[in-house]
């Protein structure tokens, strides 16, 4: 069973870092593209970041190009999303999702939230 379980979502002001992780297990997750998503309330949900199955490749949403890095352990099994210089404009539930062709799964999701 695929298996994504985010962690280190918080409160925290604004220009202050957080650092998020996704446990995933079920699925050989040094052969996938992984991705973080990010819903806020009222919006869709939207792609913040990509990364190739073997680091090699980042992609980033224009509105977190330059303060927020995925990374990811493929020995470990574990995703990334280091953000750094937040805004309230980040405030949302963050997911890391892993699809194919025939399967799409998310974790349930982390909440950040971005207030002073």
């Amino acid at each position: 069973e695929v298996q994504l379980v985010e962690s280190g979502g918080g409160l925290v002001q604004p220009g202050g870092s957080l650092r998020l992780s996704c446990a995933a297990s079920g699925f050989t997750f040094s052969a996938w593209d992984m991705s973080w998503f990010r819903q806020a309330p009222g919006k869709q949900r939207e792609v913040v970041a990509t990364i190739s199955h073997d680091g090699g490749r980042t992609i980033y949403e224009s509105s977190v190009k330059g303060r927020v890095t995925i990374f990811r352990d493929n020995a470990r099994s574990l995703l990334y999303l280091q953000m750094n210089s937040l805004k309230p404009e980040d405030t949302a539930v963050y997911y890391c999702n892993v699809r194919g062709t025939e399967f799409d799964y998310w974790g349930q999701g982390t909440q950040v939230t971005v207030s002073s």
